[in-house]
């Protein structure tokens, strides 16, 4: 074996850490927040000693940091992606579906991918540090909703439209961590479907089922 392939086993095997150490802090953080994470636990989880998380992060806060931003990029991606792929045109009920689909996705398939929805759910309580390095993606999220909002409200204004798009935001995350969420869960994703897109619509429509 040449000394470039053992650079690069090592690199891999690294890497292999590196992520297993952020997988089991992320499961970890999405159950107890990161007041209840202990070093030993993390380590004990990824099959890793300690020291790994020194070399390979610095600190346990380090470590934990990572997981949240990952699991907040995450996210935000995914949210995008949705509701990029929405024509101006989209009904009122088609960007509700958009809106909701990553919670819907994760409830149904549970694992990993609801950790990261309940990560993101905890820390939007009480943001981390480093939070502003993803403006960006939660700007780009907000402007995304209120474009395909928009043409379905026309009589509310951007900010109201702002407003309407966090609080529907807060309801999706509310629902990784509440008892109704593991009802959802016990559900396949179009039945979860089924049941929270209507509600997430009324969010987006406001006062305005009232006048209808």
């Amino acid at each position: 074996m040449t000394r470039a392939e053992k650079t690069d086993l090592r690199r891999e095997a690294g890497q292999r850490t590196r992520d297993g150490l952020q997988t089991a802090a992320l499961e970890l953080l999405s159950q107890r927040g990161q007041e209840g994470v202990t070093l030993r636990e993390i380590t004990e989880r990824a099959g890793a000693n300690v020291a790994a998380v020194s070399y390979h992060y610095g600190s346990l806060k380090a470590l934990c940091d990572s997981a949240i931003e990952h699991a907040l990029e995450r996210y935000l991606d995914e949210k995008i992606l949705e509701l990029d792929s929405l024509a101006s045109t989209a009904t009122l009920h088609e960007v509700a579906a958009a809106f909701a689909r990553p919670m819907v996705r994760a409830l149904a398939a549970g694992g990993q991918d609801l950790a990261v929805m309940r990560t993101v759910a905890r820390v939007g309580i009480d943001p981390p540090q480093g939070w502003e390095r993803l403006n960006g993606k939660f700007d780009q999220s907000r402007r995304e909703a209120v474009r395909v909002l928009a043409p379905n409200l026309p009589g509310v204004d951007e900010q109201e439209l702002n407003f309407r798009t966090r609080c529907a935001a807060g309801l999706l995350n509310w629902l990784a961590l509440a008892p109704i969420g593991a009802e959802l869960a016990a559900m396949s994703a179009e039945r979860i479907e089924r049941q929270l897109v209507p509600v997430v619509t009324g969010a987006f429509r406001g006062d305005a089922a009232v006048d209808s």
